[in-house]
Formats: C-alpha cells, structure tokens, sequence
C-alpha cells in the first residue's frame, strides 16, 4: 500500500481542481482529469458522512437516553455533511448543464 510520501501517491494525486470551469470539452484527457477530481471529491465526502453517521450511531448506543444532550456535535456535523452534499450535487448539475 503506497504511503502519503511515495512517488505512487504523488502520481495519482489529481492536478486538478474539481471543477469543470475552464475545460476544453474536446480534451478527452482534460475532461477525463475533471471527472476523476470531481468523483474523487463526491467520494471523500461520502466517505466521511458515513465516519460520522457511524460514530453517531455508537455514541446513540452508548449514551442511551441522554443522546440528546451528548451526542448533538456529531448530530449537528452529519446534518452539514448532509446538507453540503445536496447543495453541491444540485449546483454541479446546473453548471455542469449549463456549460455544455
């Protein structure tokens, strides 16, 4: 498994911004480099929703019936997790649609 310092790591490192603002369309590569970024992104922040609906879903366990009060920081995290992710899939199709 590569490490975080290792020339494996730097070469699948994207070079791009996860946007599709300023790509040539008929670049396949450039277009392709969009892509990964943008699903690599997509991916990480679905990754880290589920950490945290997970650790929320201990602490529910754990604490019982003054979940409320204990487990709110996690409870207030997930539901921006949540509500980032709606937010920015509903704006990257509008971009994404109206630059074509």
């Amino acid at each position: 498994m590569p490490t975080p310092e290792s020339e494996m790591f730097l070469a699948k490192k994207p070079k791009v911004a996860p946007t599709f603002e300023g790509v040539d369309y008929e670049d396949n590569q450039a277009l392709k480099a969009a892509q990964d970024a943008i699903l690599r992104e997509q991916w990480v922040r679905s990754m880290m929703a589920r950490l945290v609906r997970e650790e929320l879903g201990k602490c529910y366990r754990k604490e019982g019936v003054n979940h409320l009060e204990n487990c709110g920081r996690l409870r207030e995290r997930y539901f921006e997790l949540l509500k980032e992710a709606k937010v920015k899939g509903y704006l990257f199709q509008q971009t994404h649609y109206m630059n074509k």
